[in-house]
């Protein structure tokens, strides 16, 4: 059976996020910790720091992750 990968998408737009307990680390190592359970190889990580997606900014490592999903480097279901 051929492992399946998989992509680890972090993103905190506030400080405020970031001392409730979702900053980029605790994210991280909470996705890490399901990708093991479930069998998963991480084939990257993407990790967008203080940009908000309501404001219209633009999120690069979002949009990185989604060339690669289209390019299917990686398993997404």
């Amino acid at each position: 059976m051929n492992k399946k990968n998989a992509a680890i998408y972090c993103r905190v737009s506030t400080e405020d996020q970031a001392r409730e307990g979702f900053s980029l680390p605790e994210q991280r190592e909470r996705l890490e910790a399901m990708c093991k359970y479930k069998g998963y190889e991480i084939y990257d990580y993407y990790e967008d720091t203080r940009i908000s997606a309501k404001t219209g900014n633009k999120r690069p490592e979002f949009d990185r992750m989604l060339d690669d999903i289209k390019a299917k480097r990686y398993y997404t279901h």
